[in-house]
Order: structure tokens, then C-alpha cells, then sequence
């Protein structure tokens, strides 16, 4: 099973940036397509951002030309550059598998103040 690991959330001001990062071992996260999940409170887990194992990128309309998701498969990591975030971006934000879903970490608070 993949453990996931994301971090680099933290309050900002709107008009603000965040880069989170998405970690995890072994050898299938690197051979998976990924996307950046987040849950607002009271509201249904959406994805924002997803990325293939060739690099090819998907965002949800209210985060396009905003977000900018990445990958490096030697470090096994998955990122979300994040730039001029609003207040409605506020929530927890996950990483995982696009599709089958691993079991999922514990995400990462991105609270954005206006």
C-alpha cells in the first residue's frame, strides 16, 4: 500500500502563493497518474489538478491559469504551485492516485484570509 504524504500548506492573504508537495514510497506512485484533491468544509473532495505519468496536465475550471501541478519521478514527489490564491481556495488539500484511489494521508490546511 502507498502511504502519501503532502505538506506545505499554511495561511495566506489572498493574492498570495503556496507550493504543496505530495511524497510517497515505492516504486507505483511514480507509475501512476496523480491529482490534488481538496475538501472544503461541508462540501464534497474535488480535484483540482492532475498529472500523468508522461506529464501531462488536467485543473478544474476555477483553478485553471492559477495552479500549476508537476511532477519528479526520481524523488517520487508530486507538486501544486498554487499563485494568486482566493478565499474560496480555502481547504484541506490531498494528493493520490487518479482513479483507484490509495487510502489517503492525512492532507495538508490551506487557509487563504481575504
Amino acid at each position: 500500500q502507498v502511504r502519501l504524504v503532502e505538506s506545505g500548506g499554511g495561511l495566506v492573504q489572498a493574492g498570495g502563493s503556496l507550493r504543496l508537495s505530495c511524497t510517497a514510497a515505492g516504486s507505483t506512485f511514480r507509475f501512476s497518474d496523480i491529482g490534488w484533491y481538496r475538501q472544503a468544509p461541508g462540501k464534497q473532495r474535488e480535484l483540482v489538478a492532475g498529472i500523468t505519468v508522461s506529464g501531462s496536465t488536467n485543473y478544474a475550471n476555477s483553478v485553471k491559469d492559477r495552479f500549476t501541478i508537476s511532477r519528479d519521478n526520481a524523488k517520487n514527489t508530486v507538486s501544486l504551485q498554487m499563485n494568486n490564491l482566493k478565499a474560496e481556495d480555502t481547504a484541506v488539500y490531498y494528493c493520490n492516485r487518479a482513479g483507484t484511489w490509495w487510502s489517503w494521508g492525512q492532507g495538508t490546511q490551506v487557509t487563504v484570509s481575504s
